[in-house]
């Protein structure tokens, strides 16, 4: 490849402009850093908030333009260069550069990765067919909408969020939806058996056919583009196929540069790289130390991408922060509205308040007694009290006493 020579455009630089990267760029113009800010990104959108792709703008009920951080003219009137439709293919940490698709070469001061995460898809006969979908950008939802639109036949392999959140938005359309998951129910790693049975439910009273426990063995297609799905023996008709199986940590580049890889790029709990100091990582694509539970964690959530951003831009310019905020998503579906805060696991001990049936109620894990993460579902303005409760020891038949005041606990 041929080369070009180095600019001289020190300062910070951004790889990744989706919404870590966004909010890296907008705190550090409000500290005041005054120096050059580069933000490069291979999608040629400006940054934007993904959480939409899955739930208002697939349903048809949002557009496009809200889900933008900022208006382009944000980015000029703050001074940031902004490089979209860019890839960087190679980091130079002795020379602070990294290297340009095209053969420019950028220095920097202070490299902040905010590579996100790319979908996974199953490497199964038919993966490559037409109309077999992942969704993680614009287009994928666009392509999805198009197809709800016209009411197709949708199959989803895998009972995740984004699984559950396009079948929401699918049935809505009037799609008939299949879900495939092969686990014993939706969500189960995440909310354990109760909570798991309660979404599986969810979805099978609003028509979905939902399908535990089975195993995906290939696609099928006529003319190039996919009709079936194989499961467990039987060819299930499907218009379009979204692959919703997690997504995996976008590490090459980081990996190609010497730097400590994990699920994410490893960084201390001021964004710092283990390796370089002056390399950051954030968003979906750092594993960083958690001082609150003194874990390493890599979390994919909307909510730790713009924490995150603004803890990067902190650490630049000289703040002692750290990241011990605990991990917070929410989900829509159909007339569920949930909140989730902290870091619980399966295995931990589940108490509920309220009536799960009523559709109103909360949910808390515990682990040794301790308070691991908590849920609402339809009942708001409670977030924060719950997230004041992570880390505490309760009594579990205090958490499910609704007698007692949520600030009492």
């Amino acid at each position: 490849m041929t080369t070009t020579a180095a600019t001289s455009s020190d300062g910070v630089v951004v790889v990744g402009a989706g919404l870590a990267g966004a909010n890296v760029v907008e705190e550090l113009r409000t500290r005041g850093y005054a120096g050059p800010v580069t933000l490069i990104g291979d999608e040629p959108d400006l940054p934007y908030e993904r959480p939409p792709l899955s739930k208002g703008y697939l349903q048809g009920g949002a557009e496009i333009d809200e889900a933008y951080v900022h208006p382009a003219s944000w980015y000029a009137e703050h001074d940031v260069t902004t490089r979209l439709g860019q890839s960087v293919v190679a980091i130079d940490r002795d020379a602070r550069e990294v290297e340009i698709s095209g053969g420019e070469r950028l220095r920097y001061d202070t490299l902040v990765l905010a590579t996100g995460a790319a979908p996974r898809r199953l490497s199964l006969p038919g993966a490559e067919l037409e109309g077999v979908l992942t969704l993680r950008r614009i287009a994928d939802s666009d392509a999805l909408r198009e197809a709800i639109g016209r009411h197709a036949r949708v199959v989803i392999v895998g009972g995740g969020w984004i699984g559950l959140e396009v079948a929401a938005a699918a049935r809505i359309g009037g799609s008939a939806v299949t879900v495939l998951e092969s686990a014993a129910q939706p969500l189960l790693n995440v909310l354990g058996p109760e909570i798991a049975q309660h979404f599986a439910q969810l979805h099978r009273d609003h028509g979905v056919d939902l399908r535990t426990g089975v195993s995906v063995s290939g696609l099928v297609g006529e003319h190039g583009h996919v009709t079936g799905v194989t499961v467990d023996g039987e060819t299930l008709p499907a218009d379009l196929v979204l692959m919703g199986v997690g997504a995996a940590a976008n590490t090459d580049l980081a990996r190609a540069a010497g730097l400590s890889v994990n699920s994410g790029v490893l960084v201390d709990e001021h964004l710092r790289s283990v390796d370089d100091p002056d390399v950051l990582a954030v968003g979906d694509a750092a594993e960083a130390r958690h001082t609150a539970s003194g874990r390493a964690l890599r979390v994919e959530h909307w909510d730790n991408a713009i924490r995150q951003g603004k803890l990067a831009a902190a650490t630049i310019t000289g703040s002692s922060e750290t990241y011990d905020w605990a991990p917070y998503f929410y989900t829509d579906q159909y007339d569920l509205g949930m909140e989730y805060v902290g870091h619980g696991s399966a295995e931990d001990e589940t108490v509920i308040r309220g009536e799960m049936g009523s559709g109103e109620f909360l949910a808390f894990w515990l682990h040794d007694g301790t308070v691991t993460a908590a849920m609402n579902v339809n009942i708001w303005d409670v977030n924060d009290d719950l997230r004041a409760l992570i880390g505490r020891e309760v009594a579990p038949e205090r958490l499910a006493d609704d007698s007692v005041a949520l600030t009492d606990l």
